[in-house]
């Protein structure tokens, strides 16, 4: 599905090249929604890890301070493959400066202080890239450079990637039977999973439909848009008022990660979506056999880049560095830059 998603510099020639080639290529680094208060029952450490999940550093960072797994919390989860900056939050009494000295195969604390609430999925604004791209064509400087000057003015699009449908691209289709009642998933993470994943779908599928009919960064009847300052919703009644906000960078129109209890759109938004959801074969009355899992959302179709940079990294290599909000994937950048793949689960 991610890879249908159309180009938005589909006229621009792209760099080519490959990802990841050694883990040091791909670093990234959470931002955090806010700074400890230095006080509090939990522990905030900054921890840089390469080559380890997040789930296995929380787990070993757990017991080495003496906490249950449980009571660790993270804002997000970070890629295997390639260096990492994450906060984990843990309950316990260790002093911070104990806590500094803890390290372990592919991890090490950089900082720890104290606050009073544990990290939750969503606390954090976003996460800053660095990825170096190689094997790149002559004139790669050039190509990304004019991409990149696009990227930075009218934002990239907003989708999922590959890794979001599993490792055979068939969690949407489990999430399907689920809402069938064809299968019965009594495991939770994989339910969720599967759920989660055919929302995934479904936006992507609304997002193509948008770029395709070229309202990518424009207002429709019926739209619901989001306040990209304070991320609120509201449904658009008057497209000639509201195009020019979407223009500004003021809002951004949103897509459905469909549910029981999604905001609505209405009007000509509401018939696309729903045209969308036929051509899936999915039945809004299906989906409150989600339970909560399939309560719905809104998404942004579009991004900001933000502090997007290319230089050289030699003959035939880039360097490539923004930050993105939270939830969205380095994808959306280095898709329209290379043109290309990049490496077999690039995102």
């Amino acid at each position: 599905m991610t890879r249908q998603v159309p180009l938005l510099t589909a006229d621009l020639p792209g760099t080519s090249g490959l990802t990841r080639v050694a883990e040091e290529d791909f670093r990234v680094e959470e931002l955090p929604l806010y700074e400890p208060s230095g006080a509090g029952e939990h522990l905030y450490l900054t921890v840089e890890k390469t080559g380890r999940t997040t789930q296995e550093v929380v787990k070993e960072i757990a017991q080495a301070l003496g906490a249950r797994e449980r009571d660790a919390g993270t804002a997000g989860l970070k890629d295997k493959r390639g260096v990492t900056v994450q906060r984990i939050s843990v309950a316990t009494k260790v002093p911070s400066e104990e806590a500094l000295k803890l390290e372990g195969r592919g991890f090490r604390v950089l900082a720890a202080a104290r606050h009073g609430n544990k990290l939750r999925p969503g606390h954090l604004r976003g996460n800053r890239f660095r990825i170096v791209v190689r094997g790149v064509a002559a004139d790669g400087l050039p190509r990304a450079q004019a991409v990149c000057a696009r990227l930075r003015e009218g934002g990239a699009a907003n989708l999922f990637g590959p890794q979001r449908f599993g490792k055979y691209g068939d969690n949407a289709d489990l999430g399907r039977a689920i809402l069938a009642r064809e299968r019965v998933v009594r495991d939770r993470f994989l339910r969720r999973m599967a759920l989660s994943a055919l929302q995934s779908e479904v936006f992507n599928r609304c997002l193509s439909a948008r770029i395709e009919d070229r309202l990518f960064a424009t207002a429709i009847e019926g739209d619901v848009l989001k306040k990209r300052e304070t991320g609120g919703l509201f449904v658009c009644a008057d497209p000639a008022v509201d195009t020019p906000r979407v223009a500004s960078g003021e809002l951004d129109p949103a897509g459905p990660l469909p549910g029981h209890s999604v905001f609505a759109a209405q009007a000509e938004a509401l018939r696309r979506e729903q045209r969308v959801l036929d051509e899936a074969g999915l039945d809004p009355a299906s989906f409150a056999a989600g339970g909560r899992e399939m309560e719905g959302a809104r998404r942004p179709y579009r991004i900001p880049v933000g502090e997007l940079q290319v230089e050289s990294a030699g003959a035939d290599a880039l360097v490539l560095s923004f930050a993105l909000p939270k939830g969205s994937y380095a994808l959306a950048v280095l898709r329209e830059v290379l043109k290309s793949g990049g490496e077999p689960d690039f995102h």
